[in-house]
Formats: C-alpha cells, sequence, structure tokens
C-alpha cells in the first residue's frame, strides 16, 4: 500500500488536535498585562503540548519519508499513536486547570508514555515491513533517545504524587532532547540517493 493518505490523515488529525487545544484557552476580561498572571498555568501546558505535538508530527514525517509502503499493521499502529495523541488536548486542559495536581500531572505522563510507545510500536512495525537490512532499519537504529524518553516518562509518573514539579520538569527535559533535530533520518536518505 501507499503511504499517502495515512501521512495525509496523520496531518490532519494533529492539525486538529493543536486547534482544539487553542481554543481552550479563554482570553480575560481585563485588559492590562496582571490579568495573565491566572493564566500562566493554562498557556504553560498548552505551549508543552503543542511543542510535543510538534515534536510527534516533525518525527513521523521523518520516519514516513524513509518508509517505501504501508501494510495494515503499520494502519493499526498509526491510529493507535493517534488515539494517544488524541487525548493530549484533554490532558493539557486538565493539567492547566489544576496546576501541580498530582493526578492530572500523572494522567499527562500517562498519556504522553503511551504515545512514545505507540510511537515505537509503529517505527518497530515499519522496521519489520521494510526489512532489519532496509535504509528505514539504519535511519530508526536503536533509538536510544526513545527508549530514554520512556525511561524519563515512568519515573515522572511515579513522582508525580510524590512531588508534581518534578514531574512536569522531566516533561520539559524529555521535550528538550527530542527538540534537538534528530538528522538521523534525513543522512540515510541523503547518503543513498533519495
Amino acid at each position: 500500500m501507499t503511504k499517502g493518505r495515512l501521512e495525509a490523515f496523520s496531518d490532519g488529525v494533529v492539525a486538529i488536535l493543536i486547534t482544539i487545544m487553542v481554543l481552550e484557552l479563554r482570553a480575560p476580561h481585563e485588559a492590562g498585562w496582571a490579568a495573565l498572571r491566572p493564566l500562566v498555568p493554562k498557556l504553560s501546558s498548552y505551549v508543552l503540548s503543542f511543542v510535543f505535538l510538534g515534536i510527534y508530527w516533525n518525527n513521523h514525517h521523518h520516519l514516513l519519508q524513509a518508509a517505501r509502503s504501508i501494510n495494515g499493521r503499520v494502519l493499526w499502529a498509526n491510529l493507535h499513536l493517534l488515539f494517544w495523541l488524541s487525548l493530549i488536548p484533554f490532558v493539557t486542559s486538565w493539567m492547566g486547570e489544576s496546576p501541580f495536581a498530582p493526578t492530572p500531572v500523572a494522567a499527562y505522563g500517562l498519556v504522553l508514555l503511551f504515545a512514545a510507545a505507540a510511537y515505537t510500536i509503529l517505527s518497530m512495525l515499519l522496521v519489520a515491513h521494510h526489512g532489519r537490512d532496509s535504509k528505514l532499519a539504519r535511519a530508526v537504529g536503536s533509538d536510544g533517545k526513545g527508549k530514554v524518553s520512556l525511561l524519563l516518562y515512568l519515573l515522572a509518573l511515579g513522582l508525580a504524587f510524590v512531588e508534581p514539579r518534578l514531574s512536569c520538569a522531566l516533561y520539559v527535559v524529555v521535550a528538550l532532547v527530542w527538540l534537538v533535530p534528530d538528522r538521523r533520518i534525513e543522512r540515510i536518505l541523503a547518503t543513498d540517493g533519495d
């Protein structure tokens, strides 16, 4: 199967999720800068979630650039990823409404953990579909950043009920790790002439 529809559908879902999140933000009734102070937790959770959705969109794009084709298993794995990403607006809103409350912070981390696991599954299925010696397999490599991210999410989940601020700090660390562009796929495709 070709991958065009999967890419277009995924792009559309991410765009809708970002739109849903921004619609949750309400402008204050007052006109001064001080009126924004109570909105800082909501704005902060929105910015963090926007960054995470951007990271997933960017990496998903790169992953599929290296793929030649897809199969039914990849379609379901992609839907699995989109399911967890679709929960980001909900946990973003909950965490923003109750800043540093343990349960919303843990729920946010749980969604991020399962989204990361779903992305890992999608990557593994694409590699399996293309073969262990494929350009895609070489580009994905051992996925050290992905493994570290999963561990940090697990640590953040445990910390959420002890010190939620540390959990939020770990979420920011994961985002910062992924903001550094991962050029493996671009390098592999460039060296192989694609």
